[in-house]
């Protein structure tokens, strides 16, 4: 059973306004020409836009852009929560916790629909997403990690290489997908977002994100995020590189991690 407490206070979201699309002067996202092989790999590193607040307490899964806000799903046990974020203030606007035994994980948004993995207990949740009523619950083998979708299908990571998809309806898994860099697995793929007809994957533990080719798998780019948050905003608690999301109406790409205390606006650029 999911312990709900719906943090209504601060519905009106002031000054949270989606900045014109014509503001944006330079994509957030260098296009990659590949046919696939390994020897269109190109690696990036990255520019920082702006910089906005975030809650240094949150132990950050999934991350969408919805409707102006943030959509923030948090982990570990007894703490896991949902969250709709105002982007400016870092405010929890609403949110919903889950009940101690489950490690909340990956998210995504989808038809009107929030829908939430969680680590070990093979079960996700889908909620309203403009109320976050629970709707139903759905199943799923293995391990739960990172969540996206194609406007169609939910796409799912469990830690390794494997990426499945699954209709969101009934929840049966239509294809899976095999991550591969240079011929070699690329394992531990945590939260995921989909961008331009790409999947983007933390790799965890790692500071770096990988761009895949949803129909084959293959790495088409690898973005290094090494000294992204610096050593000023760290602590003892400050944890992994893990939060992807992208604002397809103004051409945002944000980055964060588990507890930190700031979301990166970021643009990529090839390394030379």
């Amino acid at each position: 059973m999911l312990v709900a407490w719906l943090a209504l206070a601060g519905c009106h979201k002031s000054g949270s306004e989606d900045r014109p699309a014509s503001s944006v002067s330079v994509t957030a996202l260098p296009a990659i020409a590949t046919s696939g092989s390994s020897a269109s790999v190109v690696r990036y590193s990255y520019t920082v836009v702006k910089t906005w607040p975030h809650d240094r307490d949150a132990f950050t899964q999934g991350l969408v852009v919805h409707g102006g806000s943030l959509i923030e799903g948090t982990g570990l046990n007894g703490r896991s929560t949902l969250r709709e974020v105002q982007l400016e203030t870092g405010r929890v606007l609403k949110r919903v916790n889950l009940s101690p035994e489950y490690f909340g994980e990956g998210v995504a948004v989808l038809g009107g629909q929030a829908f939430q993995l969680t680590w070990q207990n093979r079960k996700g949740f889908v909620y309203d997403v403009d109320t976050f009523q629970l709707q139903k619950e759905f199943k799923y083998d293995g391990e739960g990690w990172g969540l996206t979708t194609d406007g169609s299908s939910l796409i799912l990571s469990d830690g390794t290489s494997q990426i499945r998809f699954i209709d969101p309806a009934t929840s049966s898994v239509t294809r899976t997908i095999k991550v591969t860099l240079n011929g070699q697995p690329v394992e531990r793929l945590n939260e995921l977002e989909f961008i331009r007809g790409e999947i983007f994957a933390n790799v965890w533990q790692t500071d770096e994100v990988v761009r895949i080719d949803p129909a084959t798998g293959n790495v088409r780019g690898v973005i290094d995020f090494s000294g992204l948050l610096g050593p000023q905003d760290r602590n003892a608690n400050t944890d992994v590189l893990n939060g992807i999301a992208y604002d397809a109406k103004n051409d945002r790409l944000f980055v964060t991690g588990k507890r930190w205390p700031r979301l990166f606006e970021v643009r990529l650029k090839p390394k030379a």
